[in-house]
């Protein structure tokens, strides 16, 4: 359990969530929607953010009322050592979210200010290991700054964006079950993290909900954004738009801010799954294990293409949504807690099947995307197999 004085307020939660949302890689997703045209793909964002958003809520309850992180919690459904697979499997996804996020923000930088890439990458990790080291509890009153500050920079890019002229867009058109698809993805991102921080909730049903609701608002208002940037401006990059507008010191500020305040989410959680590895490891081992996880993140920046960005959400996806689905099942409807065995065999099976059915899935166009049918499938398919074999 968290000491008290380690406890999170209601209000500082929903700024770390809200500063989350706000995120370059938000803004991007949200330019693949524009195909969609404004009305369906406003609905195809707001409806995947809520799917998301509920789920994200269902994974963000357990830990705060467990106080404990998110890896922990995965070990009431597969054992102390089952969990560790998921451990292992989070740090890997969560050191590859810092590597994208840290490019995502170089390359947008780098059209703002030619500094190159590399420079602005290593910047980029510099002040992400900064909000590391100030750690969760002192970045409440720096927060309030640079969520303000992000707060009007964000409306002044919306107001420049806005006065652009709808275009046409050429190019690949998207499906409205793909686009809900990539609205839900991005809150899924956040299912093998957010109990890291809700286990500090001083208030777990009101500081989880609050997390919640700060997270959709802002991310829906980047997707929103993005799309704009390509319906109004006919632009596929949001950096360009920045450079045309005028915005050169406001449009940096608003990719390293946004950038620094979302990933240090995953970074720091990397370290905090990477020490649920090492039951021996003291508590502030977390910040230097996710100083590493920043570090090999920027190198993977520099060195690794970032091409197969969309592969990389559908493996998020089908490794983290049936896991979730089973963790949700035990704890909500089950009441199930195997964390005293090593491995339950039986939900790990259960989750390969889910794995495998996430991956058929994605071959198929649905209205409502690949992961909430598959969340509530995996679910079903969970309490079905252990009412059976617990009679």
């Amino acid at each position: 359990m968290e000491h008290e004085e380690t406890k999170s307020t209601t209000f500082s939660l929903s700024l770390l969530w809200f500063g989350a949302g706000i995120s370059i890689a938000e803004i991007l997703t949200g330019m693949l929607l524009a195909p969609l045209g404004f009305t369906k793909g406003f609905f195809a964002i707001l409806i995947g953010h809520i799917i998301g958003g509920i789920i994200m809520y269902g994974a963000g309850l357990i830990g705060a009322k467990q106080g404990a992180s998110a890896m922990e919690t995965v070990r009431i459904s597969f054992g102390h050592c089952g969990g560790r697979l998921f451990s292992i499997l989070n740090v890997i996804q969560l050191i590859g979210w810092t590597a994208v996020m840290i490019i995502s923000a170089a390359n947008a930088a780098n059209i703002i200010q030619a500094w190159g890439t590399t420079v602005w990458s290593i910047i980029v990790g510099v002040l992400i290991v900064i909000w590391i080291l100030l750690g969760v509890k002192k970045l409440d009153k720096v927060n309030v700054v640079v969520m303000t500050l992000l707060f009007i920079l964000t409306i002044v890019m919306s107001v420049v964006i806005s006065k652009g002229t709808s275009y046409h867009l050429a190019g690949q058109m998207i499906t409205f079950g793909a686009g809900v698809e990539m609205a839900v993805a991005m809150p899924l991102s956040w299912l093998p993290v957010i109990a890291d921080y809700t286990r500090r909730a001083y208030k777990p049903v009101a500081g989880t909900t609050a997390s919640c609701i700060a997270y959709f608002i802002a991310s829906m208002w980047m997707f929103l954004i993005g799309m704009g940037v390509a319906i109004w401006t006919g632009e596929s990059d949001i950096a360009a738009v920045m450079v045309k507008a005028g915005l050169g010191l406001c449009g940096i500020l608003i990719v390293l801010l946004s950038t620094v305040t979302t990933t240090f989410l995953d970074a720091f959680s990397a370290g905090v799954s990477a020490r649920s590895l090492c039951n021996a490891a003291p508590a502030s081992s977390e910040k230097w294990m996710a100083i590493i996880a920043t570090v090999i993140g920027v190198i993977l920046a520099i060195t690794v293409s970032t091409d197969t960005y969309q592969d990389f959400l559908y493996f998020i996806g089908s490794v983290f949504a049936p896991m979730t689905a089973i963790l949700l099942a035990d704890y909500y409807f089950l009441h199930h807690d195997h964390r005293l065995e090593t491995v339950n065999w039986l939900n790990l099976i259960i989750w390969l099947i889910g794995f495998v059915i996430y991956r058929f899935f994605i071959t198929f166009d649905t209205p409502v995307g690949v992961t909430f049918p598959v969340v509530v499938i995996v679910m079903i398919i969970s309490v079905i197999i252990h009412k059976i074999v617990n009679k």
